[in-house]
């Protein structure tokens, strides 16, 4: 069974990888697109499953209120950035220097949630209290990702 913070931890560590590889490329190739669709909608389905389940438990806690409204903020600004290189040009120099800056904010705010987040967390939260929590958020992304794709296919068909 996994834990909520390793299926957190885990996607990190994958969207690290993805903002590597589109890093990695130029313009607006199939592999740079391929990476940043796939980076795209996992961190979206990611941060809502993570708000609905980790952050909603450890907004239960005092401590947490805050840090949990910390990174909810967050999430709603690196969502912002990325709504807009979806606007934008991928192969123009304003796409780039945007995208750096979103990689620098998301691995600000992974490497923070991952570092104090988490270890706060686990001093106020009892293993027992947030027990299955990892599958319920593995659960809600899957169920994310579907609500995320139904959109894009709404979208295609206008």
């Amino acid at each position: 069974m996994t834990d909520i913070y390793t299926a957190i931890k885990s996607d990190h560590d994958r969207h690290r990888d993805l903002l590597e590889k589109i890093s990695d490329t130029s313009g607006a190739s199939d592999e740079r697109k391929a990476a940043w669709d796939e980076f795209y909608h996992d961190v979206k389905a990611h941060a809502a499953a993570e708000e609905e389940t980790f952050y909603s438990k450890l907004i239960s806690k005092t401590w947490g209120q805050d840090a949990a409204r910390h990174s909810v903020h967050e999430h709603q600004q690196l969502d912002d950035l990325m709504e807009e290189l979806n606007e934008m040009d991928m192969s123009s120099s304003g796409w780039l220097t945007k995208f750096k800056t979103l990689r620098h904010d998301y691995e600000h705010h992974v490497d923070e949630e991952e570092d104090e987040v988490f270890s706060r967390a686990k001093e106020v939260i009892d293993d027992s209290e947030i027990k299955g929590y990892g599958e319920r958020f593995l659960k809600r992304k899957q169920e994310e990702a579907g609500l995320i794709d139904e959109k894009r296919e709404d979208s295609l068909e206008d």
